[in-house]
């Protein structure tokens, strides 16, 4: 019965339209009405109606330029068929004219019924200013019609279609923005520009902050789903959109045709570095997944997440060097990803016998093993607290890298890469001051000087992707993590954006084993790749079998602080430094 109404009322539109746009034209061209012209045209008029891209059952509330254009054509195709029964019995000024006629009433019919029935009915209490006129921007002036925002301007950086408008709404470029903006605050800027890279949205925010009480971005087209308003998935700037680096050489055609087909094994797969390389071996279409983590919470968690590749949960300590045995030989992995570690610092000086117990024997035992059964390439996540280190997890790290260093060629290619901190990985700094600001405590900072190197964590893994790809043993990759961040001005941004006034800043000292800048190189030394994203650091030669009666003797001395510097001579233990 809704299709027949529906049709119904789309043929009445063109019985009446037709017959009031031939009369006025047989008025203005001085001829008498001809009845039959009329039945003919709207005979040919709807059976196009019905036939071409169903206009009948075109949803007018729903109208978009598309559905203008779709009409135009519909009716052009009428005229083109109706043309040759009267070319010989009337003008082809006359049929013209009133086609022009009627293809103007029909879209201006559609046009006034789509804004009346859209026309928003709530009071515009607040403005909005969309940066960005594509698509996306586009889309936000029909969904803002039905909020309290007014939309006052679009901001483009395309010269081509500044100072034009769109809707009525006029296009500017930033700093005409900025002159429109000496006596007003806007409320809220939209970043309308899914297909950016994230390094504008940083620009943008620190250019145009000043001028709006709040800034809300577009997910990535990745990130967007389909079918759902456009408003409903604006997200708030986070910290992390602002401190993330988005390298450009990144070759994931390289990564593709190193994950692609394999089976890879991630220890520590349910941790923020190990979980985030289970994702990225998913997307890169690894054969299996072989998940080993000592954690029951974080291995279920992850083993539920990746549901497009074959999985295998192990839970299973890197320490116990027979269950490793055990799983190498059921499973034969073709790539082993070592993310296993303990990594916070200030418990690792609390617990530094399990730190070196997990963090070295743990990696030698995955090293040893994976060299045992041949497996074609194995990456160890370090860390640049393994540069210089001042702690014992620092040093545990850079044992571990002259064993994976020093343990090379034996059938295996053995690679570590080394990088900094991943926002918002468990543990660090960020989700802490998240915590506390939704708690509306004072935000802790060790030291009004202290820095660290930031960087994605999906950008981190798939660089250790892309280094595990062009490695080709003995290497010690580290990542460009950019300039460093000092955490008080992190801080600061974190808090201006909360929009709580009432947090302040605390100095608490300096933990024990904590440095107050972190490095990535060592020397000149190091070497570069193909990528200006990573670099080689320069080898440290140590005899393994030498390295292996040191690490027994770790194991078994009283004083392991003296012992470690004997094995990382560099090593400038830092104790409580409050």
């Amino acid at each position: 019965m809704y299709f027949f109404d529906k049709r119904l009322l789309n043929f009445l539109v063109i019985i009446l339209l037709t017959i009031m746009t031939i009369w006025w034209t047989f008025f203005i061209f001085h001829k008498e009405f001809d009845f039959y012209l009329v039945m003919v045209i709207i005979f040919i008029r709807m059976i196009a109606s019905f036939l071409i891209y169903n206009d009948y059952s075109l949803s007018w509330s729903k109208a978009s330029p598309k559905t203008f254009l779709l009409k135009s054509v519909v009716y052009v195709s009428a005229f083109f068929t109706y043309v040759p029964i009267f070319y010989t019995y009337i003008e082809i000024s006359f049929l013209v004219s009133e086609l022009f006629l009627y293809m103007f009433s029909i879209n201006s019919m559609v046009y006034l019924y789509y804004y009346f029935v859209n026309k928003s009915r709530v009071e515009k209490t607040k403005s909005v200013v969309i940066y960005g006129a594509g698509k996306a921007g586009l889309k936000l002036i029909s969904e803002f019609s039905d909020s309290p925002y007014k939309v006052e301007f679009f901001i483009d950086d395309n010269q081509v279609v500044q100072n034009r408008s769109i809707d009525s709404i006029e296009v500017l470029s930033v700093d005409k923005l900025k002159s429109n903006s000496k006596d007003k605050k806007f409320d809220l800027l939209v970043i309308a520009m899914p297909s950016t890279n994230k390094s504008k949205i940083k620009e943008i925010y620190n250019e145009l902050s000043l001028y709006f009480s709040e800034i809300k971005i577009l997910p990535t087209v990745d990130e967007l789903y389909e079918g759902e308003e456009f408003t409903a998935q604006l997200k708030e700037v986070s910290v992390e959109d602002l401190l993330a680096r988005y390298p450009q050489d990144l070759d994931k055609s390289k990564i593709a045709s190193f994950i692609k087909g394999k089976t890879v094994l991630v220890t520590g797969a349910g941790g923020s570095i190990g979980s985030e390389i289970c994702r990225q071996c998913e997307k890169y279409e690894a054969n299996k997944l072989i998940l080993l983590d000592n954690s029951e919470f974080n291995l279920y968690a992850v083993h539920e997440e990746i549901q497009m590749i074959e999985t295998i949960p192990i839970m299973q300590n890197v320490v116990n060097k027979d269950f490793l045995d055990d799983t190498f030989a059921n499973y034969k992995p073709d790539i082993v990803i070592h993310a296993a570690a303990y990594k916070h610092v200030p418990l690792v000086e609390s617990n530094i016998y399990e730190g070196i117990l997990n963090n070295v024997i743990g990696t030698k035992n995955v090293i040893d093993t994976a060299i045992k059964y041949n497996v074609e390439k194995f990456i160890m996540i370090s860390t640049d607290k393994a540069v210089r280190p001042t702690s014992v997890m620092g040093t545990t790290k850079r044992i571990c890298e002259l064993y994976s260093q020093n343990s090379n060629g034996k059938g295996t290619d053995i690679v570590a890469v080394r990088f900094g901190n991943v926002l918002g990985s468990s543990g660090s700094v960020i989700p802490k001051f998240k915590t506390q600001i939704q708690n509306n405590q004072n935000i802790t900072v060790t030291h009004p000087d202290i820095t660290r190197y930031f960087m994605l964590v999906s950008e981190a893994c798939e660089l250790v992707l892309q280094a595990g790809a062009i490695g080709t043993g003995g290497e010690i990759f580290i990542l460009d993590m950019g300039e460093p961040v000092k955490i008080v001005d992190l801080a600061e941004k974190m808090i201006e954006l909360s929009g709580k006034e009432n947090i302040e800043i605390e100095f608490s000292g300096l933990r024990p084993g904590e440095k107050l800048y972190e490095e990535l190189l060592i020397d000149d030394s190091d070497a570069k790749t193909d990528y200006e994203s990573i670099t080689v650091a320069a080898p440290t030669p140590y005899d393994i079998d030498k390295l292996n009666l040191d690490i027994e003797a770790l194991l078994k001395s009283e004083n392991k602080i003296k012992y470690l510097k004997k094995i990382v001579p560099e090593f400038n233990h830092q104790k409580n430094l409050k």
